[in-house]
């Protein structure tokens, strides 16, 4: 099928992580909300051919206009962030979810002797609520162990002090078999009870060591006994409360309508990724772009991001989480920078939705606009090394020896931010002996500019050499030699810790290792490397084969490997006749080399 120039970008942009797509129609309007554990594959077997899709799911795709994607954490995240999405929007083609189930959550109700149970209906009383659960078994299993550890009541009784003391209440079932305290009667005081709801809570915020302490002991007392499958059962469930004691990044409801906001910057852009959170459960994802004009500080751009969204969106909210406290203060908006725990997960989250929507946009530009994408990397090149002007040509410099046999050296040439081969040059060292690479750096590089100026070539607004001070100290006299001290910008960098070294500094600049000045510059030393071990290979290869054949007019290496190949060695190929020769070389050659052998006998 057919797709147009921006959905075709929105479907190369789908991100190989587990999360939730929004399909949208041309007006904006959300068409469907689905999850993936790998969002990429997901969203790609819509488009690959009509062949196996239903009526129903042509006509969707044949709407889709633009595709919007959030990451999440795990495929349990994306499954509880499509339920709330979904639930939000209502979109028209997820009709298998339009009924008003929902993930269900553990009340601790607010109440005298609290119950704890499950509910799907989350009422604003002051009780507590853990969760979503996506799994009802997972949940069930968590409640079963608190009953069984805890004895907890389950009726719906108000057990008041009041109450209790006039009798009201009697006894039940549960009391008699084991499974409550008779709180009811006054058989268990409300300190004890709450002592245990407090150990609860622990609990369902996933501290349970204890429970599992608690279960470990009843499994082996139960085996002790002989009661293996009791035992057995006890051991399931421990097993099944520690798969589920990775909590999820969609909250509990205790973080009600927050938002999120997070900033990453690029060189001439900043994106701004903005998560509201209602109940506990992120609703709404959207991340911003936005152009600086005048270099605008962060604190401006997410001044001006936060307007703008809270508006598109109608946000009524009164927290907002962001990773620094901003320059400017808002009416009614309390501001916060979360340091641990659910909050600052949520914040985390947000920044590397930010950090991937900003590569995706990289990687779009690099294909829509590659002049752009070119020049804001020789832009950071030129910020991050404090150069003069845009390295757009950018040379660099690698020896290699082994043992100072064969040595030679490696320029290779980068234009734009990339490869130019056609450029690359190797030097065979002739005025240094044995393994000095500070005196063959300083030959190599005062060949290489001596004949740019010689023959009226450019220069580059760069150099790069591949070694320490030592190294770049041996280039800086050769430049001096002739006369472009100064005139080019050099550097080195050290393998170790990936230093860069200047001129006359004797500290060291370190780069992020993440940023693409650094990513160049190692580009460049590892093609320089690669290059110079080749021409190594290949010239001791030469050497390794001289033999006395190579002392014959129109023998050359190709020929010499053949004859060796197969007769092994040079007395042999002496002792061949024409007819043994001719059955791998051309005659001619073979008349040269029984001509050369009898001349030379």
């Amino acid at each position: 099928m057919k797709t147009s120039e921006s959905l075709k970008r929105d479907i190369d942009a789908a991100p190989k992580k587990p999360g939730v797509y929004q399909y949208f129609d041309s007006k904006g309007k959300i068409l469907y909300v689905g999850k993936a554990k790998v969002l990429k594959n997901r969203v790609l077997s819509y488009f690959n051919g009509d062949k196996g899709k239903n009526g129903k799911t042509r006509i969707l795709v044949s709407k889709i206009a633009s595709i919007k994607y959030i990451i999440t954490e795990s495929e349990l995240d994306a499954l509880l962030l499509e339920n709330n999405l979904i639930k939000k929007h209502q979109p028209r083609y997820n009709v298998l979810l339009k009924d008003d189930k929902t993930y269900p959550w553990i009340c601790i109700k607010k109440e005298p002797f609290p119950r704890v149970f499950s509910t799907r209906l989350i009422i604003k009383d002051g009780s507590e609520y853990y969760g979503p659960y996506a799994s009802v078994s997972m949940m069930n299993t968590v409640i079963e162990l608190v009953r069984k550890n805890y004895k907890l009541r389950t009726c719906a009784y108000h057990l008041s002090k009041q109450n209790i003391d006039k009798g009201k209440f009697k006894i039940c079932l549960e009391y008699h078999i084991g499974n409550c305290k008779g709180p009811c009667e006054g058989l268990q005081s409300e300190a004890e009870y709450l002592q245990s709801i407090d150990e609860i809570r622990d609990i369902l915020k996933g501290n349970v060591n204890r429970v599992r302490a608690e279960l470990k002991k009843a499994m082996q007392n139960a085996a002790a006994e002989l009661d293996f499958e009791l035992a057995e059962e006890l051991k399931n469930k421990g097993e099944a409360l520690t798969k589920f004691q990775s909590r999820s990044t969609v909250v509990s409801p205790t973080i009600h309508n927050v938002d999120v906001f997070s900033i990453v910057e690029d060189r001439d852009l900043a994106y701004v990724n903005y998560m509201k959170v209602n109940n506990g459960a992120i609703i709404q994802g959207h991340t911003l772009e936005l152009k600086k004009k005048l270099d605008e500080s962060k604190s401006e751009l997410l001044e001006i991001a936060i307007t703008e969204l809270r508006e598109r969106f109608k946000s009524s909210s009164t927290e907002v989480l962001i990773p620094f406290l901003p320059e400017f203060e808002v009416e009614g908006l309390s501001f916060h920078v979360p340091q641990r725990g659910d909050k600052k997960k949520l914040l985390d989250l947000s920044e590397r939705n930010a950090k991937y929507f900003m590569l995706e946009r990289r990687k779009q530009h690099q294909k829509t606009d590659p002049e752009r994408h070119t020049n804001r990397i020789l832009q950071t090149i030129k910020d991050d090394l404090r150069l003069k002007e845009l390295p757009i040509h950018i040379e660099c410099f690698d020896n290699s020896n082994i043992q100072g046999s064969n040595p030679v050296a490696a320029c290779v040439v980068f234009k734009n931010a990339k490869p130019s081969k056609k450029d690359y040059r190797h030097f065979n060292i002739k005025t240094v002996e044995g393994p000095d690479d500070f005196a063959s750096m300083e030959e190599v590089v005062y060949r290489r500019y001596s004949r740019l100026l010689k023959e009226g070539e450019p220069l580059p607004q760069l150099i790069v050499i591949d070694g320490g001070k030592g190294q770049l100290s041996s280039a800086l006299k050769s430049l001096e030699k002739l006369g472009l001290r100064g005139k080019i910008a050099i550097v080195g960098i050290a393998k170790r810790l990936e230093e860069i070294f200047y001129p006359g500094d004797k500290y060291p600049l370190f780069l992020d290792k993440t940023s693409e000045s650094l990513k160049v510059i190692q580009h460049l030393r590892n093609e320089a490397h690669r290059f110079g071990i080749t021409h190594h290979r290949n010239k001791r290869s030469k050497a390794g084969i001289q033999t006395e054949l190579s002392n014959i007019d129109g023998i050359g290496d190709k020929t010499i490997q053949d004859l060796l190949r197969k007769f092994k060695s040079v007395k042999r190929i002496k002792e061949a006749s024409l007819e043994e020769l001719t059955e791998h070389i051309p005659e001619s050659r073979a008349k040269a080399i029984l001509a050369y052998f009898k001349k030379t006998a």
